[in-house]
């Protein structure tokens, strides 16, 4: 075979391979919105579960899921963005680098059960915050940090690597070059490695069986509090959408527990591809905004 036979071989090969990926996403994101095609009824996404009885929602999973979001992207975006900037922009090559480098990619491939076990020892019964919002978002900082400081620190370098000269040049400081330049330029990037870590905290049950705990009381809007009884509170038990869709399948507590999970999983999945586009029109805006495009 001549070199242009062998290109035009590989290249069907990788579109043949692409293809057979995008249409394995379809069939399956489709079959999941087949069986849950009724998950969008007012009474589902806002009434609470019946215990032992058919019917109910999954309101107060579904809000456990969102602010469980909210509060662990607010702890593992200041930390995995911070260390990938002190890790591209600060830190000189030597053992310590290579040292933490390794560390992350360590506590990168721990398996999320095992994160769930630390977390219960540690965030669950060593600072008495028992199953709780607290202890659920702290497990899931913990497995999405080494992602995200990956994928900034790699989006760091790529975008200084064009700019931070130019910018030091007019009489920028480092931090002003940094904050003012590079982050923006890198933020579609590091976006990606956010909607990722949001991904993983939606569809996170493992770790947070063992910290958020599986009971959702009743939700008190009537206060807001980050302590006590109120539905904002952070040291109250939180059952996620994904972990209710987990008890639902193991346990069976109700008569249609399959058509219920079926649903739930619809909304799970909607709630993703939501997420997803929504980054990634805010993220092209903020980067056309500081890149003189608008």
């Amino acid at each position: 075979m001549t070199s242009k036979q062998k290109d035009k071989l590989w290249t069907g090969i990788l579109y043949a391979i692409s293809i057979f990926v995008v249409i394995l996403l379809v069939v399956l994101i489709g079959l999941i919105f087949y069986k849950g095609r009724f998950a969008l009824s007012p009474a589902f996404l806002f009434g609470n579960p019946k215990i032992g009885e058919a019917g109910g929602g999954i309101a107060p999973m579904l809000f456990n899921s969102f602010y469980m979001l909210v509060v662990s992207l607010l702890i593992t975006i200041p930390l995995g963005v911070g260390a990938g900037i002190f890790l591209a922009e600060y830190a000189k090559e030597g053992r310590m680098v290579n040292f933490m480098r390794l560390c992350i990619e360590t506590l990168a491939s721990l398996p999320s059960i095992v994160v769930g076990l630390f977390g219960l020892l540690v965030f669950v019964k060593m600072t008495g915050w028992g199953f709780s919002v607290m202890s659920g978002a702290l497990a899931v900082a913990v497995i999405n940090f080494p992602s995200l400081t990956r994928v900034s620190e790699d989006a760091i370098r790529a975008a200084s690597s064009g700019v931070k000269e130019a910018s030091l040049g007019l009489g920028a400081t480092n931090w002003q070059t940094i904050a003012k330049v590079i982050l923006p330029t890198a933020m579609p990037q590091i976006l990606t490695g956010v909607i990722l870590a949001s991904g993983r905290i939606f569809g996170e049950s493992a770790a947070l069986l063992f910290t958020a705990g599986m009971s959702a009381p009743p939700l008190n809007f009537h206060s807001i509090s980050l302590d006590g009884s109120s539905a904002f509170s952070l040291f109250r038990p939180a059952e996620t959408l994904s972990v209710y869709i987990w008890k639902l399948n193991s346990e069976g507590m109700v008569p249609d527990a399959a058509d219920i999970a079926n649903k739930a999983s619809a909304v799970l999945v909607m709630m993703v591809l939501i997420f997803n586009v929504t980054s990634r029109v805010l993220g092209k805006k903020i980067h056309d905004k500081y890149s003189g495009k608008n």
